[in-house]
């Protein structure tokens, strides 16, 4: 069940238990689409260069230092909103990028194709009308590879298994 404790533990632990899970995207006209997530990447806080908490409390690392379920929300090379969820206890920063969806395989394609920009920032994932979350009956086989895009981040960071991603549904 994803409820607040759920998100309040260490995003190493969510990261991989998302995939499967369904990203449910209503729209104003009462369209909506629900998609199985298919890649996450974890972010371990401060202790973690890839991490923007790795630098400390600043205006771009303030978001992971709310209530895991918070939505972070950020531009990406000028040009691609990125859909995080922070993770943890308040104070304890860390966060896990939503980096694809069914159809869509990349984090800055999926914001795109969904509609997610700077107004999801900020909101719960566990009560915003817009955009949130939903258990998956599926069964999914998960990949651990080495995150994407980290280049700035210290060598050791960089060769961590910290991407999951769905191998194969194991139900058919």
């Amino acid at each position: 069940m994803m409820d607040r404790d759920f998100f309040r533990r260490a995003a190493l632990d969510i990261a991989p238990e998302l995939i499967g899970k369904i990203l449910v995207r209503t729209y104003s006209d009462g369209t909506v689409k629900r998609l199985h997530i298919t890649e996450t990447e974890a972010y371990a806080g401060a202790e973690d260069s890839a991490c923007y908490a790795h630098k400390g409390r600043t205006k771009r690392s303030e978001m992971l230092y709310r209530d895991g379920g918070t939505m972070f929300v950020h531009l990406c090379y000028g040009m691609h909103w990125m859909l995080n969820i922070v993770t943890g206890p308040v104070g304890k920063p860390q966060g896990i990028l939503i980096r694809g969806v069914e159809g869509y395989d990349g984090p800055g394609k999926l914001t795109k194709a969904l509609d997610i920009g700077k107004s999801f920032d900020g909101h719960d994932i566990l009560c915003c009308p817009e955009l949130g979350l939903e258990n998956s009956e599926d069964l999914v086989d998960i990949t651990c590879c080495k995150r994407i895009g980290i280049a700035y981040a210290a060598p050791e960071d960089q060769e961590k298994l910290w991407r999951f991603t769905a191998k194969r549904n194991v139900n058919g």
